[in-house]
């Protein structure tokens, strides 16, 4: 595996970490693989170290070539920006996808707290011609095949975190930030254009209400786009993995929480139909012998 960095912004701000695994003729079914874009939360504020690397390992081991964004923060994060930054990010992977042996048509992005706000708005937003004059991309290259929001804020408006949606309007003439707010409330904005969705969040999330996720859901039912959605009961916000890998305190390790890679990755599969291969099916062993002779 190699790690190559790729800036997106001339003062070394924005960048992105590609995470490409080495070729091997034993694995022929690992030769163009299937991609992830992985969106760090952080309230907008930073992109946390541990939704990255972590991430980006857990979805190269399921035969995934995966990247991590270090998108605009703190007094660089005003919508767009970061939008903007994701847009041109998913543009240079796809352009280049035979460089980095991917599949175009298969690019899946991931976000967890505010990198779900990321995401999800990538999902809903990608056609928006005045965001992509603004990123100086073009639809085709910058819509996602799929979306997985992990613990998202969704909602900016009521019931969300204060932090996300102040950094998001920031700049923003006070008169202004109500109409703001409620066009990046995305479940406001969802279509027959936003891709198939996974969702996993708690219902004892202390951060992130649950209802951003149940909002999001409840908007692809309306618009009969397909989507997996799992809230299991118990979990903190921002548990990443959920295992010792991730966790600071004795909160961070939640083995319910835990199982939303596995999930995610079977979703995926199917989605973007990686089960070609089906296993061999054995004959019962009533009357088979060892094939060895001694």
């Amino acid at each position: 595996m190699k790690i190559e960095r790729i800036a997106l912004s001339d003062d070394g701000r924005v960048y992105m970490d590609a995470y490409l695994p080495d070729k091997s003729p034993e694995m022929p079914m690992m030769d163009t693989r299937p991609a992830m874009m992985i969106c760090p939360g952080g309230g907008y504020g930073f992109t946390s170290d541990r939704e990255a690397e972590p991430v980006a390992l857990t979805f190269l081991a399921a035969g995934y070539t995966a990247f991590v964004l270090r998108y605009s923060v703190k007094e660089y994060a005003a919508f767009p920006n970061s939008l903007c930054d994701l847009m041109r990010a998913m543009a240079h992977v796809r352009k280049n996808a035979a460089h980095f042996s991917i599949d175009a048509d298969k690019i899946g992005v991931i976000g967890f707290s505010a990198g779900g706000h990321l995401a999800a708005s990538l999902g809903v937003f990608w056609q928006d011609a005045e965001i992509l004059q603004t990123a100086g991309c073009a639809a085709e290259d910058v819509h996602p095949n799929a979306l997985l929001l992990i613990y998202p804020v969704i909602d900016v408006a009521s019931r969300t975190h204060s932090g996300t949606a102040k950094n998001l309007v920031q700049n923003t003439p006070e008169e202004e930030k109500a109409a703001l707010y409620e066009k990046l409330s995305l479940q406001n904005r969802v279509g027959s254009h936003v891709p198939p969705t996974f969702i996993f969040s708690t219902f004892y999330d202390n951060a992130v209400p649950v209802e951003s996720s149940l909002w999001f859901a409840e908007a692809l039912v309306q618009n009969e786009i397909p989507f997996e959605l799992h809230i299991p009961q118990d979990g903190v916000h921002g548990l990443a993995l959920a295992n010792r890998v991730t966790a600071r305190t004795p909160d961070g390790l939640n083995a319910g929480v835990a199982e939303w890679p596995r999930l995610a990755t079977r979703w995926l599969d199917n989605l973007f139909g990686m089960n070609a291969m089906s296993p061999r099916v054995y004959d019962p062993a009533y009357g088979r012998k060892r094939p060895f002779k001694f």
